[in-house]
């Protein structure tokens, strides 16, 4: 679950130490992404406070967005070279992701081993803050689609 008091309150002292002002938008922007709980799209986001009839320019919320990045709040998930979702770093520490691509799905899973190998990793010269795990393959639907094509193609 997402703290939103705390999360805002991060983002106000980010905005401070920036020298940033503190609007009604931004702070409307962020509440609705912790509303999401989990991966999003900028139309997504954009669609959902539409819908909550407050009217904002999709320049505003990827300028939002690339405040809340810079902020270390959200993290861009480039999925495939034309996918691009967001999700709050909170919830994005604790999962890892399997992309089909044939279908660009996304699944995420859990595995406490994998998080931990990555975390006790020694790199010289560097110091581990945070990671993400990609791993592309086929999914399940798309694997039973192939065999259906092939199936049908040698009952012909």
């Amino acid at each position: 679950m997402c703290d939103v008091n705390k999360i805002k309150e991060e983002f106000k002292q980010y905005m401070i130490d920036k020298s940033m002002r503190k609007t009604q938008e931004r702070y409307t922007i962020l509440e609705h992404i912790c509303l999401i709980q989990g991966h999003f799209d900028v139309e997504t986001l954009r669609q959902r406070l539409l819908d909550h009839n407050y009217h904002v320019s999709r320049a505003s919320v990827y300028n939002t967005i690339e405040l809340l990045m810079d902020a270390g709040l959200v993290v861009r998930h480039q999925f495939t070279s034309q996918f691009v979702q967001y999700e709050l770093k909170m919830l994005a520490s604790t999962h890892h992701h399997a992309i089909c691509n044939y279908c660009s799905a996304v699944k995420e899973f859990s595995n406490e081993k994998i998080s931990k190998d990555i975390l006790n990793q020694r790199i010289i010269k560097f110091t581990n803050e945070s990671h993400s795990l990609y791993i592309y393959g086929m999914c399940s639907k798309c694997k039973f689609r192939l065999y259906l094509q092939k199936k049908n193609q040698i009952a012909l």
